[in-house]
């Protein structure tokens, strides 16, 4: 899942904490394995204890605890279901405290509503959505004091996924994991905000908001030109059946479903808004394609092994990424010899920008470049034969024909939204121009490959 070598592992679980505690033994300087059932915990003792490297516990989780910095994993299965939201958040914060910075915590649960079709007379479980774990486990924090200074740490998706085994083997969705990573928090950030997805799902991608862009850009896509401009760059790529396609803020998942239809690759779609990937799983049951995958993750910290693609895809995306050449230092890394890396994304003209720009970035966070700034960052990552264009011209007209079709279909958007929304889209699409025509705002098309 991640390439790490943790020192210590918490093992919190359950009726099946023998099965992961043999595994994470063999991973681990040491593991502490708690169950609140005697008896578990007892057979899992004869079962492992012959490792040498095991703590076996008989405990209450909700009266758990340990000494602050204690732990590198903590690893969680069918557990947090059982306890009620004021006692999971007594537990997230507690396990801030257990857990070293840059920790991780790892859960799956049963999400929804119940899995299995055996009918219990008495059912303890709190079958929340994915939506409320991830909320809860983000806006939990906790402050430590360190002498005179005080620090504030909460925990950062990344990554949040279904589990595919239980699509594959029951078809069933309703099995959900978390990676979640114990970080320094500046209560402050992001427009107030406590973190960048928070301020995705909640101010700049709301559920309301990403459906008024999809109508805008055309059913499935969140991104500049829609299917069209999707069909012209996936064509660059020459994909071919079988292959392996990661992409990058895939949004709800339109050039997911395009790829995969169109052409037999494997598509895993990532993207750090969950009311994105929400849309997209909903959509993923109605496609029902079996070879497209989505998790809500985070691409600066999110792992996979090298050579796992053979295209790295992304589309009006990392203009939020701070650092960019980091980020696609790990696109070398994820593609296959040969492999592919092709992204458009928003771009900047040459400094200085107008008053009016200037503030739009500030509030939106974007982080932009030049195009061939964009360029350079390829070639300082690895790539070759490394294309930078900067088609700007070809955003304006695709503006302009979406702002044309806004016209045609405005009693229909009024009707689906409001006159709000409306003019909202609207003015916003004639924003951008105003930004291209003034040299302020570019758009840059790049390709490139990995030796």
């Amino acid at each position: 899942m991640i390439d790490i070598s943790p020192d210590r592992f918490i093992d919190s679980q359950g009726l099946v904490i023998r099965r992961y505690t043999s595994h994470l033994l063999t991973q681990a300087s040491h593991v502490t394995a708690v169950d609140f059932m005697e008896s578990f915990v007892e057979k899992n003792r004869q079962d492992n204890s012959h490792h040498g490297n095991a703590s076996f516990l008989q405990a209450d989780v909700t009266k758990l605890d340990f000494p602050k910095n204690s732990f590198d994993i903590i690893f969680s299965n069918w557990l947090l279901m059982y306890l009620s939201d004021e006692e999971l958040r007594s537990l997230t914060e507690r396990m801030l405290g257990w857990l070293r910075l840059g920790g991780y915590l790892f859960f799956r649960e049963s999400c929804n509503h119940q899995s299995g079709d055996y009918k219990r007379t008495f059912n303890p479980t709190h079958y929340r959505s994915s939506a409320h774990y991830s909320h809860l486990m983000t806006t939990t924090l906790r402050e430590e004091s360190e002498g005179p200074e005080k620090q504030v740490f909460g925990f950062d998706i990344v990554l949040n996924k279904i589990v595919q085994t239980y699509i594959k083997m029951k078809n069933n969705q309703n099995q959900v994991c978390w990676l979640l990573e114990k970080v320094g928090r500046d209560t402050a950030c992001q427009v107030g905000f406590r973190t960048f997805q928070q301020f995705l799902d909640n101010q700049q991608y709301t559920r309301k908001g990403i459906l008024r862009y999809e109508k805008m850009f055309g059913a499935g896509y969140v991104s500049t030109g829609g299917h069209s401009t999707t069909k012209e760059f996936v064509d660059l790529l020459n994909l071919k059946p079988g292959m392996k396609v990661l992409d990058v803020g895939c949004g709800i998942g339109g050039g997911n479903f395009y790829m995969a239809k169109a052409f037999g690759v494997e598509v895993l779609g990532l993207d750090l808004s969950a009311n994105m990937v929400d849309i997209a799983m909903e959509r993923a049951m109605e496609e029902k394609l079996p070879s497209v995958h989505f998790e809500v993750a985070d691409a600066t910290k999110r792992e996979f092994p090298e050579g796992s693609f053979d295209v790295v895809y992304s589309r009006d995306t990392i203009l939020h990424i701070d650092d960019k050449l980091a980020l696609l230092k790990r696109f070398h890394s994820w593609l296959k010899p040969g492999g592919q890396v092709l992204i458009t994304d928003y771009c900047c003209g040459e400094k200085p920008w107008t008053p009016q720009f200037q503030e739009y970035v500030k509030q939106r966070g974007y982080i932009l470049y030049t195009p061939p700034e964009y360029g350079k960052f390829l070639q300082q990552a690895g790539f070759s034969n490394v294309r930078a264009e900067d088609r700007t011209a070809q955003f304006m007209q695709v503006i302009q024909t979406e702002l044309e079709r806004a016209a045609a279909m405005k009693d229909e958007f009024i009707k689906e939204f409001s006159e709000e929304d409306y003019l909202a889209i609207v003015n916003g699409w004639s924003d951008k121009l105003k930004r291209c025509n003034t040299g302020d705002q570019r758009w840059g098309l790049f390709h490139a490959t990995r030796n």
